[in-house]
């Protein structure tokens, strides 16, 4: 928990730092713009909210069927194939992947949204492959590889996005 805590800060801040230092670099005419500044925050902010959005629904879902017992808050015993959980394996990291790039969209660093941001998803890419892949074969055994066979990592089909923004309602959670 601290250590992807510590990443998100690092991605966080280490974009923005790295975005304006480059930014200098490669684009001193953007700082400039703002035009540039005040459709890059408003989209920024756009897709903020479908990040807060998708991490709730997850969220929601992963609470209401995942838990059986006293459990630490956040923590799962329950391998969840319901809701979105039918349609892909991964959607709160779908939701996570857009985060740094809602970020720097609304710091408006050019240089964060082009270069910094996409190299941050694959990043996010890798860490789902080596690290929250493992750990779920490790948490759930066959049950896990079963579930990896047959439902994909992320789907981006109009019906899997409509139920991935579809709202869960809070009192459904037990």
């Amino acid at each position: 928990m601290i250590f992807r805590l510590a990443m998100w800060i690092i991605m966080i801040f280490g974009g923005i730092a790295g975005g304006y230092y480059l930014d200098s670099l490669l684009f001193p005419e953007i700082h400039k713009s703002l035009i540039f500044h005040v459709l890059s925050f408003v989209l920024g902010v756009f897709l903020l909210n479908l990040v807060l959005r998708i991490s709730r629904n997850t969220g929601r879902t992963l609470a209401k069927y995942g838990r059986k017992g006293e459990l630490k808050r956040l923590e799962t015993n329950v391998l969840v194939k319901e809701g979105i959980y039918k349609y892909m394996r991964h959607p709160m990291h779908l939701g996570l992947m857009l985060f740094p790039l809602a970020f720097a969209l609304m710091v408006g660093s050019l240089s964060f949204i082009l270069i910094i941001a996409p190299i941050e998803i694959l990043l996010m890419l890798v860490l789902i492959r080596v690290v929250e892949e493992p750990e779920a074969i490790k948490k759930f055994g066959d049950a896990y590889l079963e579930y990896k066979k047959q439902v994909p990592a992320f789907c981006l089909k109009i019906a899997c996005l409509k139920e991935l923004l579809k709202e869960i309602p809070k009192n459904i959670m037990m």
